[in-house]
Order: structure tokens, then C-alpha cells, then sequence
């Protein structure tokens, strides 16, 4: 059973004297992957608009693409076998045309899977000749639309990409395709006594490629940081073809431009990441998470400046997550809380991770202690193994799925200074009921809910709108509103997700002219005909 914080409050003398145990078992909060089968009625009774459709006013096709004819085919079939090819087959395409939220959909009508550099080499040349637009895609785990197609673009999918090519177990320095899995290089470093950098709820699912394509930063960012640091080279395939290479993984290399930070983040713009040398640290060798209820968003604040102090060096994690985003996980999840003496209005998980457990778990214990001995701290747990660990990140890795199950979810993932960050989400519930959108059980109108969670660690919010449909009412009252908020704080309106479709009309709220220009000059230069991911990013 998890170790309970209630009692803390009170303690004096010796801390573990005082802590109780916790009612609830593990098995009770065990991991939960929601099925198609759970998703709301709602959002499987009809079928995604094409975003060209959705978006006719803001984007049309251009028509210096050309249009996929038979030699085409017949010149990709010469470079990948057929059955690495998918034509005009609706219900294959379906899932590389439609994002997971349901929200945009493309119309492609062909995907490629090469299975090798070269391969993804001779097609990208091919189509820069042609002018053939493609859009890469990796595990197509995104939110602001920037793997899926607008129009008919070519798919080229990098998931049959997925070798480790080699690890070295003195440096850390792996070295993979951009297709692996997340979650399985991490359990091939696992069994070397390593770490992959990076963690994501969608880790089953994403690749690495588009991890770094995109700019993941993900749960443990705090600790490891970003993977503009630990990206060590790429391999990338140039739209005209050419084969950029800094594989060669020195740490440090102070001769000339650094050019890889170029790609890092590029959204498939610049060329298609085809390999990753990343570092990776050790893997620890003990873990634990903490589980707390505190009365408002100042106090989270509080508990984190404290943490930094207390843990220091074995703080991995600091996540924040409100009473909102907890009651909807709990009721499309059909569990109860970990922390069932009530509903409070904010939630904190906090993780640690080092060498010596005995010396962490104490640690923790006396940070915890006295939290709960100042009031920053309401009630908590403290899990005991590692099933309790993994059940207690549930509740945290779980909310982006619960958001969308009463049909359809606005994402908005900004970075913003921590003293601000959780007033956007208080002032877009505000904007919505002075708009008079409101929650009606019969659907005659969406339901709307903001709710937000993050990483405190890197001032990283999550603001979702969860919502019964997409409709551009909602969408109107939404935007630029979120946009205009945030710049007015000096925030970012994308902390690690991109532009994609979603936000590229709106990069002026964070970059200024002289930026924006710089940016478009690298894309013309790197990318004259446009074929890399068009309608897109700038």
C-alpha cells in the first residue's frame, strides 16, 4: 500500500514514526490505454472533415504541385518493393491521413515506406525534379496537425526505419533510425543500464525521429534537459536529395556552424531525419514519485521552489495537473483518485531519481515531511515499488487521452512564466462563459472545459479545451484570444509540440519580423520548391 502523507502534518520528532498507510492498493491504479471501443460516442458517429474542407478560407492547394500520375508509380516501385507501397486504398490510408485527435484529415493518396537512407534519398530527389510534395511522418502522435497532409501530398512514412544501429556502453552515445520506437529504444537501453532522455506519454507510439523533428521535451525535461542538448548528430535527407551526415557524435566540435540544431525542431521542413546519435545518461538506480493536493496554484509554486532546495540533484520530475484534468481522467478511466480524502483544487507528482535509495526515499520524506508541516501540503502518497510508481504517472500520462473522450480536444501547448501560467487557464473559461458556450447534457451545444497540467519544471502548460465537437464557434472564441494572452506575458505559444497547420498563421506572437524573415530565408534556401511539408510551420 502507498505511504500516506495525512499525518505528517502533525509530525515532530521522527517522520516515519508518523507516516500511515495509505487505503488503496496498486493494482487498482495499474496503467489504463483507453480502446476505440471507450472513445465517446461522440466523436466516432461521423467522419473528420478534410481539414482542406474545414479550412477552405485560410489554405488552398497550390497548384505548382504536381499531381501523382503512373510513371510516378512506376519510379517508386523501382526504389521500394510494392508491398512498401500504399495507393489509392482508402482504408489503409486512412490512418497516415488522419491525425489521433480527429481532428485533421488529409487526402493522400500514397504512402511510401522506405527502409533505408538511400531509398528515402532517391525519392525526396525524385520529387524536389518533379515537384512532387511530400509530407514525413513518423509515429503520427502529434498535435497541431504537422504530419498529416492538407491536400494530396505523398506521404513518406519513416516506420519501417527502425534498427538500432549501434550503442556505445562506455559513452552512452546511441546511434538509431528515425523510426524506433520511444519506449523500445528505451528498453534496449535498459538492459545496458542506460536511459533514453526523453519520456512521453505517447512513448508507445512515437519515433525518435519525430521526437527530435519536433523538439519533444517531454515529462523529465528538468532533469535532462533539452534535445537541442542532448542530440549529438542527425543524418538528413535533403529535399534535392543530398545526404547530410554528423553521425559522427563528438560531444564537443567548435569548428564552424552547429548545423544539426538546424533540423532539431524543423517539423520536416528542411529535409527528413533519417538517423540519431543522442546521449543518454545512466539509468538510475532508484526511483520514487510522490503524490500531493494543495489548495491553489500559488502553492504549487511554493512546493516547487522547496523541492529544488530539498531534492536538488535527484528531482527528475514536477508535474502539476488540475482538479478539473483529474476528475475527467478519473471518470473516462473509471477509477478512484490515489488520493481519495477529497477533491482538491490542484495535484502535484513529483519524481525522484538517483543511486542510493535508502538516501533518496529519505530524502524525499523529509521534503515531504515538511511541506506538510508549513501547510504547503493538504494530503499526499508516497508510492512503495515500482507498479505504484508506474500507477501514480498513469493519472499524470493518461489526461491527454481522457481529454478527448467526450468527442474532440483544442490543444494548446505553450510555455509561459510560471507566476502567469495557470491565470490562461483561468481567463479561457472566463472568455468561454462571457461567450455563452456552455455545457448541455442533451448535445445541443458542445461541452466545453478548460483544463490545465504541465511540467512546472520548464514553465511548460497544457492547456486543453475539451469539447463534445469541433466547431468554429468554439474556435473563434479561442483564437487569437490564447494567442494574444500569451504574448502579452512574453510567453511561447508552442513550448514543444511546433507550428504544424495549427499555429503557423500565428508565429508572429513569438517571433518578430526580422526572425520570421531569417527562417523563411533558411526554408528558400534549403527548400526552393517548397516540396518539404507545404502549408505548414512559417
Amino acid at each position: 500500500m502507498y505511504k500516506r502523507l495525512r499525518a505528517l502534518r502533525q509530525a515532530s520528532n521522527s517522520l516515519k514514526a508518523n507516516i500511515g498507510l495509505h487505503t488503496n492498493v496498486a493494482t487498482q491504479f495499474a496503467r489504463v490505454n483507453p480502446t476505440v471501443s471507450q472513445i465517446s460516442k461522440y466523436s466516432t458517429a461521423k467522419s473528420v472533415p478534410y481539414t482542406a474542407d474545414t479550412y477552405a478560407s485560410k489554405v488552398s492547394r497550390d497548384p505548382k504541385y504536381k499531381q501523382i500520375e503512373n510513371k510516378d508509380l512506376e519510379y517508386f516501385s523501382s526504389v521500394i518493393p510494392e508491398q512498401s507501397i500504399i495507393f489509392n486504398n482508402e482504408n489503409d490510408l486512412l490512418f497516415y491521413n488522419e491525425d489521433w485527435m480527429r481532428k485533421y484529415k488529409g487526402q493522400s493518396k500514397l504512402v511510401l515506406k522506405p527502409k533505408t537512407t538511400e531509398q528515402v534519398s532517391q525519392i525526396l530527389k525524385y520529387c524536389n525534379d518533379n515537384n512532387l510534395a511530400v509530407v514525413p511522418q513518423g509515429g503520427n502522435t502529434g498535435l497541431v496537425g504537422g504530419s498529416i497532409p492538407i491536400f494530396d501530398e505523398i506521404i513518406i512514412s519513416l516506420s519501417s526505419m527502425n534498427s538500432i544501429r549501434s550503442f556505445d556502453p562506455v559513452s552512452g552515445i546511441l546511434k538509431c533510425d528515425a523510426g524506433v520506437i520511444l519506449e523500445n529504444a528505451d528498453q534496449y537501453l535498459r538492459d545496458e543500464g542506460y536511459i533514453f532522455p526523453l519520456d512521453l506519454g505517447a512513448k508507445g507510439s512515437c519515433q525518435i525521429g519525430g521526437n527530435v523533428a519536433c523538439n519533444a521535451g517531454g515529462l523529465r525535461l528538468l532533469r535532462y534537459g533539452s534535445l537541442h542538448g542532448s542530440v549529438l548528430g542527425l543524418e538528413v535527407v535533403l529535399p534535392d536529395g543530398q545526404i547530410y551526415n554528423s553521425m559522427h557524435s563528438l560531444r564537443k566540435d567548435n569548428t564552424g556552424y552547429d548545423l544539426k540544431q538546424l533540423f532539431i525542431g524543423s517539423e520536416g521542413t528542411l529535409g527528413i531525419i533519417t538517423g540519431v546519435s543522442i546521449l543518454c545518461p545512466s539509468r538510475p538506480q532508484a526511483s520514487n514519485v510522490a503524490f500531493l493536493a494543495v489548495k491553489d496554484y500559488e502553492t504549487v509554486q511554493k512546493v516547487f521552489v522547496e523541492s529544488r532546495k530539498e531534492l536538488s540533484e535527484i528531482l527528475s520530475a514536477f508535474e502539476f495537473m488540475d482538479l478539473k484534468s483529474q476528475q475527467l481522467t478519473a471518470k473516462h478511466l473509471g477509477l478512484e483518485h490515489p488520493i481519495e480524502s477529497g477533491e482538491y483544487p490542484f495535484y502535484i507528482l513529483i519524481e525522484t531519481s538517483g543511486s542510493n535509495k535508502d538516501h533518496d526515499d529519505e530524502k524525499l520524506e523529509t521534503f515531504l515531511g515538511n511541506a506538510m508541516e508549513n501547510g504547503l501540503v493538504e494530503d499526499g502518497i508516497i508510492a512503495q515499488d515500482e507498479s505504484q510508481i508506474q500507477s501514480l504517472w498513469s493519472w499524470r500520462e493518461s489526461i491527454p487521452e481522457a481529454s478527448t473522450m467526450n468527442g474532440g480536444v483544442y490543444k494548446y501547448d505553450v510555455s509561459i512564466p510560471l507566476k502567469d501560467l495557470y491565470g490562461l487557464v483561468e481567463d479561457v473559461n472566463t472568455k468561454l462563459a462571457e461567450a455563452n458556450i456552455v455545457d448541455f447534457e442533451d448535445g445541443s451545444k458542445p461541452v466545453v472545459s478548460a483544463i490545465g497540467y504541465g511540467h512546472i519544471g520548464d514553465g511548460n502548460l497544457h492547456l486543453n479545451v475539451c469539447v463534445r465537437e469541433y466547431s468554429p464557434e468554439i474556435e473563434k472564441v479561442l483564437e487569437p484570444f490564447v494567442y494574444e494572452w500569451i504574448s502579452s506575458k512574453n510567453g511561447s505559444i508552442s513550448a514543444e509540440h511546433g507550428l504544424g497547420f495549427q499555429k503557423k498563421n500565428y508565429i508572429g506572437y513569438s517571433k518578430n519580423d526580422q526572425e520570421i524573415q531569417m527562417m523563411k530565408q533558411i526554408k528558400n534556401h534549403y527548400d526552393p520548391n517548397g516540396i518539404m511539408n507545404p502549408y505548414k510551420y512559417i
